[in-house]
């Protein structure tokens, strides 16, 4: 009989995006607690500047601030015996690990380190043009020449390094949960077949991938976060069967509860039950999270389905250029002022354009910031009397855009109280715009380096689906609404948003079972696109996630492009559910008294009101 496995893998999330804090590993190092530490440094954005600096000079393409962090302590790591997985490798896997051997081998630390490839298609595209491949948002056909195009790949090479012995693990383009996934599979034994144990792994990687963010970075509630200089960053305590318990180390910062894991399981998710990654289908709506003792959460429940017959891989376009400048108003009126002071910009620079023979402005986006402009018909702060006015613009030409720059200065002997803070003019920079393609797994082959030697590598054949388990119907009682009186969201649900792409999502979730059914009748997708409708350009889908009574918006199109061919100043969304938790909501009357009801000032407002006119 096959003896149960009863060990408990540790894996520490060290970094949620690249520029995270230098204090994470070190905090990490000092619990004594991991097994694995693990460093996720990219994102669509990140790889625009990757790429942008590999051109610059060919050594370079990868995060070098974490690749520095983790050499800093290759002493530490050696020394516990723990193993290292990253991303850091971004576009130049390759460099990132020869500067980390060099560092090793300075500090006289004897660890082996592999590098995974196979990622960069760019080579490739006159093979893949040939497949008729499709962008994913606008069917456009495939593009001809990318600055960059990477698949993201999966957990099965991660775990083949550290199975030949790699100590430390260096990617390029991978999804971010396959960091985590690919110890599990390597320490578990996991294979293809194993689905609810890799959709189960995936979703700790998930909650690992941003840092601090599970373990109470971001939360709706931040006030109930004890101090931000030194959140406690993630541990997962992974057990054969997939089940973990979310925690961080003793004595640090920051919170870990149902809120703070389930605000991160929906982060920059689409369809919960479809959640598509290279080694796993992941059906998250019906995970259980349980409060398991002070900053421990048993997180239970995920389902998985085989993989999708295609990978995604994303091409980094330049995109003509845009420029982005701030400047200061301050004085009575500024709010009326900034405004003026954009629409007449916009008309010297149009007069410019035309008379130097230039094209027009592709595109100009205004923003009032410190006037709410960011919530269109819902701010609250038109009489400001000091806002920022940020101008972005975007135009083929460089040329064009410098020469409406130095137009900026001349204003400030026009308007009062305008100053640009003692900056010079800004400078055009060229935008890169994301491209999304699935192609056909089969076209993509990983190639794994350790030691600088080639390991032979063959990618684990996905398994037929299983029959699927019936799902308990989602109860969707309807309840009347008595003496209705109207809350912001926030009162009774919190929530979080993220970028995917183009596109930006929000979770929510109610914050007790009680407030399900007013969030499904009345949050709807209409009533979603409606409040944002100055933000999205696109449709509104909305998805269930029963398990943990809640639901996530995805936003079609919502993010002026994305990434940093946007020209907006949250370019990522992350501002959108702040904004949505203001929409208005109806309860009864009694649930006033209700003990889950977060203490908002409208809350204690209309308990006034009733008191006076009941």
């Amino acid at each position: 009989m096959k003896r149960k496995d009863e060990r408990k893998v540790v894996l520490g999330g060290a970094a949620g995006a690249w520029g995270d804090t230098s204090f994470a590993a070190p905090q990490l190092l000092d619990s004594g607690r991991c097994d694995y530490i693990l460093f996720e440094a990219l994102a669509e954005i990140t790889m625009g500047i990757l790429t942008r600096a590999r051109l610059a000079d060919p050594s370079l393409g990868y995060t070098t601030d974490v690749i520095q962090m983790i050499g800093r302590d290759l002493p530490r790591i050696g020394e516990q015996g723990v193993r290292v997985v990253t991303n850091a490798g971004g576009v130049n896997p390759r460099a990132a690990a020869t500067l980390l051997q060099r560092m090793a081998t300075k500090a006289g630390v004897e660890l082996r380190i592999a590098w995974i490839e196979g990622d960069n298609l760019v080579s490739r595209m006159s093979e893949l043009g040939k497949l008729g491949l499709a962008e994913m948002s606008d069917g456009s056909p495939l593009v001809e020449a990318p600055l960059s195009f990477n698949a993201y790949l999966g957990a099965w090479p991660i775990a083949a390094a550290l199975d030949a012995g790699a100590d430390i693990v260096i990617t390029g383009r991978c999804v971010d949960s396959a960091l985590a996934l690919g110890p599990l599979i390597h320490e578990f034994g996991w294979g293809p077949e194993d689905l609810d144990a890799l959709a189960q792994g995936s979703l700790a990687g998930h909650l690992l991938e941003c840092g601090p963010q599970s373990t109470g970075g971001l939360l709706t509630d931040w006030e109930d976060v004890p101090m931000w200089h030194d959140l406690g960053y993630p541990l997962a305590e992974c057990r054969a069967d997939g089940s973990f318990v979310l925690t961080k180390p003793e004595g640090t910062g920051g919170l870990v509860d149902v809120r703070t894991v389930s605000e991160q399981l929906l982060y920059e998710i689409g369809d919960p039950s479809e959640y598509l990654l290279p080694d796993v289908t992941c059906d998250w709506r019906y995970v259980d999270l349980a409060q398991v003792g002070p900053d421990r959460v048993e997180v239970t429940g995920a389902r998985g389905k085989p993989p999708p017959p295609t990978l995604m891989a994303c091409a980094q376009v330049v995109d003509g250029y845009k420029v982005l400048g701030l400047l200061f108003i301050g004085g009575r009126d500024a709010a009326k002022k900034a405004k003026r002071f954009g629409n007449d910009f916009i008309r010297r620079a149009e007069r410019l354009l035309e008379r130097e023979g230039f094209d027009a402005l592709r595109d100009v986006d205004i923003e009032i910031l410190g006037a709410e402009s960011t919530y269109g018909p819902h701010s609250r702060a038109q009489s400001a009397r000091e806002v920022v006015v940020k101008i972005a613009l975007h135009h083929d030409s460089r040329e064009a855009l410098s020469a409406i720059v130095r137009e900026l200065g001349s204003f400030g002997m026009a308007v009062p109280g305008l100053t640009a803070g003692g900056r010079g003019l800004p400078k055009p920079t060229p935008p890169v715009r994301l491209r999304s393609y699935l192609v056909p797994r089969e076209r993509l082959n990983a190639s794994i380096h350790l030691d600088g030697e080639m390991l032979d590598y063959e990618e684990p054949v996905p398994r037929p689906p299983a029959p699927e388990t019936e799902r308990p119907p989602v109860q969707r009682t309807t309840f009347p609404l008595e003496d209705p009186v109207e809350l912001p969201l926030i009162a009774i649900a919190h929530a979080r948003s993220g970028d995917k792409g183009a596109d930006a999502n929000i979770g929510v979730r109610a914050r007790h079972p009680d407030f399900v059914h007013i969030l499904r009748e009345q949050l709807t997708e209409k009533r979603v696109a409606g409040w944002l409708a100055h933000r999205i350009e696109g449709s509104v889908r909305r998805y269930e996630v029963p398990g943990i009574q809640a639901f996530n918006f995805v936003l079609r199109d919502a993010l002026g492009g994305g990434g940093i061919s946007s020209l907006r100043f949250d370019p990522q969304g992350k501002a959108y559910a702040q904004q949505l938790l203001d929409i208005p909501i109806l309860v009864s009357a009694a649930m006033l008294a209700h003990p889950a009801l977060v203490e908002v000032p409208e809350v204690e407002q209309a308990r006034e009101r009733l008191t006076t006119h009941p």
